[in-house]
């Protein structure tokens, strides 16, 4: 039996990808996006449904996975959709700060709380929230991001324990850097005069050579495709070399010391 994924942000990068891997895979694709009058790719492919969603407008979610539920039986939910605000905090505003924690956060929370019924009346389902390095590790100039993708990460560990005895999954996938335009096409990037060192810095990792270093969104799609095929009771899954190596760092040395190693790095 045909199987069916429901994606958020699937217009580039890794919702895209991973919509194409799950198609060629002979799955059932629903493909949301805030302006789906500009996707040419996925429209063109067979078993793939596009879709506008802003998963900020909370009545659209709402209106939107009722119209769904109704017409299809979704097998997993991949909350993708999320961007990254960079900077010291003095820098950011806000506006710039309640956009992010609406977009990475609000958003997977009122997408599962959606599809819930839905899965539980099944009483099967899986919900795969993509967080990030920087969800499990704190960085600097990634505070409010790293707010929004921690949470994410508590939010999935306590949904998936509420949501076992309905025979629902809850995962979390998270990747490090990516061979994606993320860096230009997702990203804000606040500014102040006394950070400009700081941020500098930091700003080294988004490089275009660094760029080169880190894993393609096609290797981070197949990760999500263990994840929802793979039958495991496994919660977290850590894709790319980066991200393995700092969170393998942070397992055998402590999450104390992995700190005081972050800080010493950027004592000037």
């Amino acid at each position: 039996m045909q199987k069916t994924i429901f994606i958020t942000g699937a217009s580039t990068g890794l919702g895209k990808s991973t919509a194409k891997l799950f198609q060629s895979k002979g799955w059932q694709v629903i493909a949301t996006m805030r302006n789906p009058e500009k996707e040419t790719e996925l429209t063109s492919l067979e078993n793939v449904i596009v879709l506008p969603l802003d998963v900020t407008n909370s009545e659209q979610i709402t209106e939107t996975i009722k119209s769904i539920t109704e017409k299809y039986s979704v097998d997993v939910v991949l909350n993708n959709a999320g961007y990254g605000l960079i900077g010291a905090l003095e820098s950011l505003s806000e506006i710039q700060i309640e956009r992010q924690i609406v977009t990475n956060l609000f958003g997977v929370i009122r997408i599962s709380k959606a599809f819930t019924p839905h899965f539980r009346e099944k009483k099967s389902g899986t919900f795969i929230n993509v967080t990030s390095t920087f969800g499990l590790i704190g960085f600097p100039t990634c505070s409010i991001y790293s707010a929004t993708k921690f949470g994410v990460d508590g939010f999935s560990e306590s949904l998936a324990s509420e949501l076992t005895q309905f025979g629902i999954q809850v995962k979390v996938v998270a990747p490090g850097g990516m061979k994606t335009d993320f860096a230009i096409r997702s990203m804000e990037v606040g500014q102040h005069q006394a950070y400009e060192k700081l941020t500098a810095e930091v700003s080294k990792g988004y490089s275009a050579e660094q760029l080169e270093n880190y894993t393609k969104a096609e290797d981070v799609a197949q990760i999500i495709y263990e994840a929802a095929t793979d039958n495991k009771n496994q919660l977290r899954y850590v894709a790319g070399n980066d991200a393995n190596a700092l969170y393998n760092e942070r397992l055998k040395n402590g999450a104390e010391a992995q700190v005081q190693n972050i800080k010493a790095m950027f004592t000037f």
